[in-house]
């Protein structure tokens, strides 16, 4: 029987020899493995987040609640912040003040040194001529004999330009069932869309429920952009199709605000180069449609500080399109000539409302006519 033994020890092992052969065959014909299931690439962290229709064509996108939302700066201590920045700037008008209070003797060449500076730090002609006036009323032409009485000459004449009787609030108030309404407006490459997050960021500091509105629809990362601003304090945003209606994307905001009880809708608008009659047209539309559904509290005119006479071009003729009630001045920080602020409410008649001073999410602050003189003056 010891033969029946060795020929199953056999047969079993040529059995093992076979498998061995027929599994190294078929791996060189198929190939590397395939990896598992669980290994396969994670979807992009920009997918965009639920998708909500509340129109045929318009959608109302909530990003993926983040675990924790960003909690914004409050708005007293972003001004004292930015009025520090300012003081420690070396901006065009801040040093024709230092420079005239640090002179031994102020006589005519000093005059008019101080008087082209001004100008040149866009204050404009007629602001620049009541200052030097002013200042040659109350200081010696031969000499500052007290610097201290000086600088609160300096500052009682400045902040009367700057005109602290405004009211540089923002109008938030609507009827009942209804949210108040923001525009935005201005050119291409103020920050006009980042100035609409860094808004919504002010506001919701401030306690209030906001809702955006992404009626730039020809600028691909327009609505993106606004998405991402919204998330990080829990703000949605209404977007439409990319080149769709932008009047539609804003009315269809302003109603999905009504409907969700918010207490502010901000639309955020293509920016157009003022000198297109077209584009500033549709404009006045989006403006019209909105107000069919409620009334718009604000029209925020967003003006690059850097780009001096050429935003007053821009500042007059969105205001005739759109009756602009406020101006928001981006990039008044060193490389800035902070008489803009004087010279656009005086051609507008309408306040400067808010300001930045940097690239920070909450570097946008309520506009503060004694903390911004006291700034440029160093103080």
């Amino acid at each position: 029987m010891d033969w029946i033994f060795w020929v199953i020890l056999g047969l079993i092992g040529a059995a093992v020899i076979a498998a061995s052969i027929i599994t190294h065959v078929n791996r060189k014909s198929i190939g590397a493995p395939e990896q598992p299931d669980e290994l396969e690439a994670e979807p992009s962290a920009e997918t965009p987040g639920d998708t909500v229709v509340v129109d045929a064509e318009l959608v109302e996108e909530v990003g993926p609640a983040a675990p924790t939302l960003e909690r914004p700066e409050s708005s007293q201590s972003r001004f004292a912040r930015l009025r520090r920045r300012l003081s420690s700037s070396n901006n065009v008008l801040a040093r024709a003040l230092a420079d005239l209070l640090s002179v031994d003797r102020i006589d005519a060449d000093t005059w008019d040194d101080f008087e082209a500076t001004l100008i040149a730090s866009d204050l404009g002609v007629g602001p620049t001529t009541e200052l030097t006036d002013a200042l040659r009323k109350e200081l010696s032409v031969d000499g500052v004999a007290d610097p201290e009485t000086a600088r609160r000459v300096l500052r009682s004449e400045l902040l009367r330009l700057v005109d602290p009787t405004l009211d540089r609030s923002l109008n938030l108030d609507s009827e009942e069932g209804k949210p108040a309404v923001v525009m935005v407006v201005g050119v291409n490459g103020t920050g006009k869309t980042t100035t609409v997050g860094k808004l919504a960021r002010v506001l919701v500091a401030d306690g209030r429920s906001v809702l955006l509105g992404a009626a730039d629809t020809f600028r691909a990362a327009a609505a993106e952009q606004l998405i991402t601003w919204g998330e990080r304090v829990g703000v949605s945003t209404v977007r439409g199709p990319e080149g769709g209606d932008p009047a539609s994307v804003a009315f269809e905001a302003v109603a999905s605000g009504a409907e969700n009880g918010i207490d502010v809708v901000i639309v955020d608008t293509a920016g157009r180069l003022h000198t297109k009659t077209g584009l500033m047209d549709e404009l006045g539309k989006v403006k019209r449609v909105i107000e069919k559904k409620a009334a718009v509290n604000e029209v925020l005119l967003v003006l690059d500080a850097t780009t001096g006479q050429n935003g007053m071009m821009q500042a007059r003729v969105f205001s005739q399109v759109v009756n602009v009630t406020g101006i928001v001045l981006t990039k008044l920080d060193g490389s800035a000539k902070g008489g803009i602020v004087v010279a656009v409410q005086r051609e507008l008649g309408v306040p400067v409302k808010l300001i930045g001073l940097g690239e920070g999410v909450d570097d946008l602050a309520p506009f503060d006519p004694e903390g911004f003189v006291a700034g440029i003056l160093g103080e």
